[in-house]
């Protein structure tokens, strides 16, 4: 795992958040996500710059598509933000009192 994610796994896992139980790196199909909630199927993840590059952006985006389209709500947040990471994780939990993608 990425610094990031570490900081934000510290939060996820052993049901620390909302008392929801997290896995992390988990394949779906081709992909493999950051973080996965089975609970309620809302994935979290971490993009950092190169997610901002053209050819990124379209394998983001066939990606959402694919995993929208298996049931999945895909929560993403960029590292940067994770520098207040109060305001992740409140933006985590409006995101799972609004589950449906």
């Amino acid at each position: 795992m990425t610094d990031v994610e570490q900081s934000l796994w510290y939060y996820l896992r052993g049901k620390r958040f909302l008392g929801y139980k997290f896995k992390r790196q988990v394949p779906i199909g081709d992909y493999i996500v950051d973080f996965l909630c089975t609970d309620n199927r809302i994935i979290i993840e971490l993009d950092g710059s190169g997610h901002l590059e053209k050819h990124q952006k379209q394998y983001d985006e066939k990606r959402e598509t694919y995993l929208t389209q298996k049931g999945y709500k895909i929560i993403r947040i960029l590292n940067n933000e994770l520098s207040n990471m109060e305001s992740v994780l409140e933006y985590i939990k409006m995101n799972f009192e609004n589950p449906s993608p």
